[in-house]
């Protein structure tokens, strides 16, 4: 059926029939009748393709034979008037000759009693293709050694190629030769060249006659040509009105054989037995579908659904919906999880879309950006049953992520207190003002505090300020590191449940109590330094504070002090810092050694004091597993894992500046182009400018900002969660549960 299916479709496609459009219906039919109902119209489009192929290659041959009575009319007149003017002259020479009859030579005499007639000259007419006409002529001459007449025209009609089913130049000769035998050559070569001969009467009166009678053989073979395509045009229609329910349904059973393919049988083979995933929660649906299925069959062998153990590793599956399901697909883009493992997307939902807006943080960008994702979930269900382009399908797929990541650039860019770079005084006046009450221009100047703090964001003074470049500098590379030693002390929080789930103790105690004292002794005191520093208003130096805690941590700190005691409790966590990185290396390796060597020797014990009815045999796996320990494959990765915390510990949190340096750069990018395009057209006195400047702004705004920008934003937020953030907990080598779904089915699938 599957055959017929796609002779269907093809013969669809060929005769450019538009197929049916329409939501394929559940079942229309059972499939013994949909089988028998397509060998029906198989059969009959069969048919009809034989006729139309002995019309067509008898309309070829027609036109053909037309062609020829046309163009090689011409060269039998020619040739008719050359032998009839060549027989006057050799008559005059005959009658100049008879006085020296008796005294001439002997060539001389054979050479009169053989004077030249027509009565002997034959032609064949004939049509081949005009790419082989050249070598057609040359292999006659070589053939007849000359002793042949080739006249060749070419036709004004291209004919179609019954062999190829295209349109190709033909050209029209005559071949005159003389005896029998250069005419079986000639008949030959015509065959080996796939030239068409057709028989030319020398009576002019008969060739028209004849033209008369092919051309309305023509025209009736037209007639019925067309009336026949129109027939097969209908029953193609037909058929393309249903193929797409047809082959949906073919589809569904070939899967469902190809499924009961993988099932086995029982011992009595009477029985099929099949293995495979489900989860907890579907356990009670699929009993429930068995019975269902029982019951309808009239089964006289009830359906046996048990619980089995498994020694490989389950696949995972998660239970996503609309709006979970694209976080979803970017963290199984880095790796699927392993089974029951703490899965990053629950996080990424809030952490992915707030990292991206603290580098795109602009208030109007991201309105920009939520109108757009609003028209996709407002044109959702007709998006979802359309045919995408890549982009198209890319921003679909993640409409609610762009969703949440405008709502969060719109709140970051309150905070940031930018609207296209503008400031605006939305929660109030501000906290400063000139410096002297004179004063014009208070970014020159200078700015003074008189009144409490701007309630929410950034002030709107500090932007075009002389410190206003410094200040911002200071506040996002410092909120950066905030927001990256947060997010990583997140994962390693989550290797702890991962650990405490799996039970693994060696992981808690060796790696998860190291990795946190480590990571928090060195940049969690940064962080708390720069909170106190917030809250203080001190004017110590951080910089020279976390260097010289490792270069001379018994120093005074003078004017860097931000708290008392903070010198014994810098020395403290620098201890912690170094004594963590062997706790990390060392203990777990060593330990993983002794339970093994303690658990073979155990079991070696265990076999000697037992008797041989009462062994306790381990499977092969089991024993090959306890067997092929190996310490110093065991320390190496533990020393390159520890290695790569260490270092990843200050590269990571490092790499967390990118938040600073993008939100930077988006925001002075953006103050260029309101600055140098948009207020640079409007200071001129010209409508043409102004309309030309604010177009160039836009289309600036619309695809370097909102497209260039956002796109960049977005992979570096990637990247922060999928080298930063995952690699904390993550392993990320499971496979994902795909279950037996017709949903799952596409058009390519056969």
């Amino acid at each position: 059926m599957s055959r017929k299916l796609r002779f269907f479709k093809d013969q669809i496609s060929k005769a450019g029939v538009l197929s049916s459009s329409r939501p394929p219906m559940q079942q229309i039919m059972d499939l013994e009748e949909l089988e028998s109902q397509l060998a029906e119209h198989e059969t009959e489009l069969l048919e009809m393709n034989a006729n139309s192929d002995k019309l067509r290659q008898t309309y070829n041959e027609l036109l053909e034979f037309k062609l020829v009575l046309q163009k090689a009319g011409g060269f039998l007149v020619s040739a008719h008037s050359r032998a009839s003017t060549e027989e006057t002259e050799l008559d005059e020479n005959i009658y100049a000759k008879e006085d020296y009859g008796e005294n001439s030579s002997l060539i001389e005499k054979e050479m009169q009693t053989q004077a030249p007639s027509t009565a002997g000259l034959r032609f064949i007419s004939g049509i081949i293709c005009k790419s082989k006409a050249l070598r057609f002529e040359r292999m006659l001459f070589r053939a007849t050694r000359g002793n042949m007449l080739f006249n060749q025209a070419s036709a004004d009609v291209k004919v179609m190629d019954t062999a190829s089913a295209e349109m190709v130049e033909k050209t029209v000769f005559v071949v005159f030769f003389s005896g029998e035998q250069a005419r079986s050559k000639i008949l030959k070569i015509c065959e080996a060249f796939g030239a068409n001969c057709y028989p030319l009467p020398e009576d002019i009166t008969k060739q028209r006659q004849i033209t008369r009678e092919v051309m309305s053989r023509l025209s009736e073979l037209d007639t019925t040509f067309d009336a026949g395509l129109r027939h097969r045009n209908q029953a193609l229609s037909s058929i393309a009105f249903h193929l797409r329910q047809w082959t949906l349904m073919v589809r569904r059973e070939k899967t469902v054989y190809d499924t009961l393919n993988m099932l086995n049988f029982d011992v009595t083979k009477k029985c099929l037995v099949g293995e495979g995933w489900c989860p907890f929660s579907a356990k009670p649906q699929i009993q429930e579908a068995l019975q269902h299925a029982t019951l309808d069959s009239n089964s006289q062998v009830g359906t046996i659904f048990h619980v089995m153990d498994a020694f490989e590793s389950p696949p995972t599956y998660f239970r996503t919906n609309r709006f979970t399901n694209a976080y979803q697909e970017i963290v199984d883009a880095y790796g699927v999880a392993r089974y029951q493992e703490a899965n990053p997307a629950v996080y990424s939902v809030i952490t992915f879309p707030f990292l991206f807006a603290v580098m795109f943080g602009d208030w109007g960008h991201g309105i920009c950006l939520l109108l757009g994702a609003l028209v996709l979930i407002a044109r959702e269900k007709k998006l979802g049953s359309q045919k995408l382009g890549s982009f198209m399908e890319m921003a679909f797929g993640g409409r609610y992520v762009i969703l949440l990541m405008a709502i969060f650039s719109i709140y970051c860019g309150l905070i940031y207190n930018e609207f296209f770079s503008v400031p605006f005084h939305i929660f109030g006046p501000s906290a400063y003002a000139c410096r002297h009450p004179t004063c014009s221009d208070a970014h020159t100047v200078g700015l003074v505090k008189v009144r409490e703090p701007y309630p929410f964001g950034l002030d709107p003074s500090w932007r075009g300020s002389r410190s206003e470049l410094p200040f911002l500098n200071s506040l996002k590379m410092k909120m950066s590191i905030l927001f990256g030693v947060a997010q990583m002390n997140l994962g390693i929080m989550l290797s702890y449940f991962n650990a405490k789930f799996f039970a693994s103790s060696l992981d808690i105690r060796y790696q998860f109590v190291p990795q946190m004292i480590f990571l928090n002794s060195l940049f969690g005191y940064l962080v708390l330094l720069i909170v106190i520093k917030w809250c203080t208003g001190s004017q110590a130096d951080l910089y020279h504070v976390m260097i010289y805690m490792f270069l001379s941590p018994t120093d005074d700190l003078g004017e860097n002090q931000l708290f008392w005691g903070q010198r014994p409790f810098q020395i403290l966590l620098l201890l912690l810092a170094i004594v963590a990185v062997p706790w990390m290396l060392f203990p777990k390796p060593f330990i993983l050694r002794k339970l093994h060597t303690e658990r073979f020797q155990g079991r070696s014990y265990g076999m000697l004091g037992t008797s041989e009815g009462d062994l306790d045999i381990e499977p092969d796996s089991a024993r090959q597993k306890h067997e092929e320990f190996n310490f110093s494959e065991v320390f190496v990765h533990q020393m390159i894992h520890s290695i790569e915390f260490v270092l990843g510990a200050v590269s990571n949190t490092a790499s967390y500046l990118r938040l600073w340096a993008l939100s930077l750069a988006h925001s002075e990018l953006s103050t260029v182009f309101y600055e140098k395009l948009l207020l640079l057209a409007w200071g001129y006195d010209n409508i043409i400018i102004r309309i030309v400047g604010f177009t160039v702004f836009a289309f600036a705004t619309a695809f370097i900002l909102l497209m260039m920008e956002s796109l960049s934003a977005f992979l570096h937020a990637l990247r922060l969660h999928w080298v930063e953030f995952q690699n904390k907990f993550y392993q990320g080598d499971g496979y994902k549960f795909i279950p037996f779904s017709f949903a799952l089915l596409t058009e390519e699938d056969d």
